[in-house]
């Protein structure tokens, strides 16, 4: 994930800033509880394609 890409990219929901999780290959958002999917590289910064984190996932 490019990092520049990281710096100017906000959660849609909140505004908020995003963490990236490599493992899972997401951008989390956690005031809005949700990992946006990167797929082929591209961020998919859509609420209805954002999956919600369980309540007992946390946040690396």
């Amino acid at each position: 994930m490019d990092t520049k890409l990281l710096q100017i990219l906000v959660c849609p929901v909140t505004k908020g800033p995003l963490i990236y999780n490599k493992a899972k290959n997401e951008l989390i958002s956690k005031s809005a509880r949700l990992a946006y999917p990167i797929k082929d590289g591209i961020p998919v910064m859509l609420e209805d394609e954002a999956r919600k984190l369980a309540d007992d996932e946390g946040v690396e």
